[in-house]
């Protein structure tokens, strides 16, 4: 099976052509730098996302605040991330890179917030 990928590493945005045989990568072609080479193994074989959203913040002068995963979730538990995020709620008030979510979905990556909520 081929896989066809546009690396987004750099800026050049290089067409990558990914083989797999048997959840295996046999042949990887079209990069021009070795980061192009990592992101194609990766994306082929365990894509991963940076979830951003937000969460609802408890006597806060701004009804949200904004989070992210501290690290890149696999592609697959996003919309599982999210359901758990949206029944999240915390109390004003909420600082920089304080985590609202520790483990979510037991993946060891914490949820922490990206703005302040400052309390009324």
């Amino acid at each position: 099976m081929m896989k066809t990928i546009t690396c987004t590493a750099c800026p050049l945005g290089c067409e990558i052509s990914v083989a797999m045989e048997d959840g295996k990568i046999t042949d990887i072609s079209g990069y021009t730098c070795h980061r192009g080479e990592a992101y194609a193994r990766a994306e082929a074989t365990d894509p991963r996302r940076t979830l951003t959203t937000t969460v609802r913040v408890q006597g806060g002068g701004s009804p949200l605040v904004p989070v992210k995963s501290q690290k890149p979730l696999p592609r697959g538990m996003l919309f599982d991330g999210m359901k758990e995020i949206k029944r999240a709620a915390v109390k004003a008030p909420v600082g920089i890179g304080d985590v609202i979510i520790k483990n979510i979905l037991g993946t060891g990556i914490d949820i922490v917030a990206t703005g302040r909520a400052e309390s009324v």
